[in-house]
């Protein structure tokens, strides 16, 4: 499968533990709400009401959400005064959120109408 602006970046094939550690990361993604929210950073720094009117999940589900992925080194927080604001870690976790909407987009318009 080829993703639109996709490079070889690694000079080395993937071993087990790149492996391991890409199927834990894509199971991360795989949750409709964290994706929303990374989609959301991906724009910029958010604390959890600004993330929780984006999502339409409840306030507690986000912060769940939220816990998750900074546990698993995706986003980072600071404080501001009593808010705790959102921010993604890192670009590579952007074009990831970006290629898999991408795909999806693809897939939705590609699709053979039905009679």
């Amino acid at each position: 499968m080829h993703l639109s602006g996709a490079t070889a970046s690694h000079v080395h094939r993937p071993g087990e533990e790149q492996f391991a550690l890409a199927a834990e990361l894509l199971a991360l993604l795989g949750d409709r709400t964290r994706l929303v929210l990374l989609h959301r950073l991906a724009d910029g720094e958010a604390d959890v009401s600004t993330l929780t009117g984006v999502c339409g999940a409840a306030r507690p589900a986000v912060s769940q959400h939220l816990a998750r992925l900074r546990l698993a080194g995706l986003v980072s927080t600071r404080k501001e005064g009593r808010r705790v604001v959102y921010a993604l870690n890192d670009g590579h976790l952007r074009r990831v959120v970006d290629e898999a909407l991408s795909l999806a987009d693809h897939r939705l318009t590609d699709r053979p109408a039905h009679d």
